[in-house]
């Protein structure tokens, strides 16, 4: 069986954080004249603005790249991060791995549901495949248990 790697898309990670930051922005600037006698939709919309606007400067400063590679021959599962800050590596040997299985965050009501593949290691940690990374597939459940199967077939062998 051969190696089974799996890159992040930084390119779209970026473009979703000056999505937000622009959204953010013309919130913020659109809703700096609210009322200051107690909490108006005014008031309500420059605070999200102001929220949002954080959450898109921390995407583009935090984004970066993740590569998870599946080693068979090594029996290994390598989870590599590069950002601004520098780079981190992690192996987890499949002797290490309890239980694989999909988690999602988020619910319908709320908005759109996303999906991860996540290892439950014997000494009790949840550890997280797909995320902070943008990866395709990421809001597709299907995507996500063929990814969970694959490497549910690497570790069995």
């Amino acid at each position: 069986m051969e190696s089974w790697k799996i890159e992040s898309s930084p390119g779209k990670q970026v473009a979703l954080g000056w999505i937000i930051l622009l959204v953010g922005l013309i919130l913020a600037i659109g809703f700096r004249n609210f009322d200051s006698s107690g909490l108006t939709n005014s008031l309500a919309g420059f605070l999200l603005g102001l929220l949002l606007l954080l959450v898109g400067i921390a995407a583009l400063v935090m984004g970066g790249r993740r590569t998870i590679t599946v080693d068979p021959e090594a029996r290994r599962i390598s989870i590599d991060d590069v950002n601004r800050f520098g780079q981190k590596s992690r192996l987890i040997p499949f002797d290490e791995v309890e239980r694989v299985y999909v988690g999602s965050l988020g619910n319908r009501e709320g908005g759109s549901i996303s999906y991860d593949v996540l290892l439950k290691l014997k000494m009790g940690v949840n550890v997280s495949l797909f995320r902070p990374a943008y990866f395709e597939g990421t809001w597709n459940r299907s995507v996500m248990e063929d990814r969970y199967r694959r490497l549910e077939e690497y570790i069995q062998r």
